[in-house]
């Protein structure tokens, strides 16, 4: 039997003997001597204290002197009793129980704590932080870790996620650091954006109703009724992922973290082109595009539609307009008014055509006066006429 399964053995034999210590009670001493497999301890009473290799300390090692030497004062828990003058003690259980202690108190006051790497595992990182500790896979980055071999032998901040003692776990973790970190750097981009400047970004992801543009880190949505004036049926059809675009910030909600954005409004609108083109009495051609109770709006540019009100479609009276246009027909009109606020544009198609005539009202027939004199007088016969004949008199 080698020493190290001796003093191993010991653990495990019920105590027959007397001593000064109880297991359990935590003592203090120098290192007397150091081999391979254990170390002896000279307490502080002169009672030798034994401490074998699997109990000097968390991590993996293969000899003793990896971690102690001569002289070093050690502090440990009494875990078994040898005989009167001799006892096993532990440094790892009294370190362990001591990291669990101010590990919980570090995850109560949410600190920042330094890990030690000591070994890689599929499921995740083995670490040392006065404890064995893990960090599980997940807990790492907010980024997937495709080879967790990178942080061997790093030392990592961390958070303590969880401190269970009866079952001698303790997890912590990585990836809430760097999310408070990106949290930040986000909050920073919110402030350097500003409603109505016109910036450069990066189309990430499109959807049926929108596509969403990278712009300074924040992934910001452009509608669909924002990516073009013209009609877009597909947003596909419209943007591919991976487009550099100009936007125009619309809004800046930092604290639900949105940005609504504008690829149409960064540039000059179609209507800002054809008002620039054109002044109020110019005669353009338009298709009808779409009839409406109160008119017709006319597309007279790319982009640009103008409304015909019903009293300017004709000189003659117009019920419906569906009357007189019909869709994708092509009309004359001429530009009555331009709204630079809305951009809108009025549009006439009768101020293109000549004002007819007005047909000659119809004189009145002359009407017979009576006059209220003597001789002209009417009598009572003339007032009562055909009733007094049917009367017989």
């Amino acid at each position: 039997m080698t020493n190290e399964e001796k003093f191993e053995e010991v653990e495990n034999t019920e105590e027959t003997v007397n001593s000064k210590y109880n297991e359990g009670d935590v003592v203090t001493g120098k290192v007397s001597k150091v081999e391979e497999k254990f170390v002896e301890v000279e307490l502080e009473d002169g009672t030798k204290g034994i401490v074998p290799i699997s109990q000097l300390t968390s991590k993996r090692i293969e000899t003793t002197d990896e971690v102690v030497s001569l002289e070093d004062e050690v502090t440990a828990k009494v875990i078994k009793i040898e005989d009167e003058n001799t006892v096993v003690i532990s440094v790892r259980q009294h370190e362990t129980e001591e990291a669990y202690s101010e590990l919980q108190s570090k995850k109560d006051n949410d600190e920042v704590i330094q890990a030690e790497v000591i070994e890689v595992v599929p499921a995740g990182l083995v670490v040392n932080v006065g404890a064995r500790g893990f960090i599980p896979a997940s807990l790492i980055s907010t980024q997937f870790v495709e080879d967790l071999n990178q942080f061997d032998g790093q030392t990592l901040e961390v958070k303590v996620e969880d401190v269970d003692p009866s079952n001698n776990r303790i997890i912590l973790n990585r990836r809430v650091l760097e999310e408070a970190a990106e949290k930040e750097e986000l909050l920073k981009n919110f402030d350097s954006l500003e409603e109505g400047s016109v910036v450069e970004g990066e189309v990430v992801r499109t959807t049926n109703f929108g596509a969403f543009v990278n712009v300074n880190g924040i992934d910001g949505l452009v509608h669909i009724s924002e990516i073009s004036y013209e009609r877009v049926e597909s947003v596909e059809d419209a943007v591919n992922i991976g487009d550099t675009v100009n936007v125009k910030v619309l809004s800046v909600d930092k604290d639900n973290e949105r940005l609504s954005l504008s690829i149409k409004q960064a540039g000059e609108s179609p209507f800002e082109e054809f008002s620039n083109e054109h002044e109020v009495g110019d005669i353009v051609k338009g298709t009808v595009k779409r009839l409406v109770d109160f008119g017709a709006f006319v597309e007279v540019a790319p982009g640009v539609e103008g409304l015909v009100h019903i009293s300017e479609i004709s000189y003659d009276h117009v019920e419906h307009p569906e009357d007189v246009l019909k869709p994708e027909q092509e009309v004359e009109v001429k530009i009555i008014g331009f709204n630079e606020e809305e951009e809108k544009t009025s549009l006439s198609i009768k101020a293109t055509q000549e004002k007819p005539k007005r047909q000659p009202q119809t004189q009145n027939k002359e009407k017979t006066v009576y006059k209220d004199d003597e001789d002209d007088a009417p009598t009572l016969r003339d007032i009562l006429g055909d009733k007094l004949k049917d009367l017989g008199l």
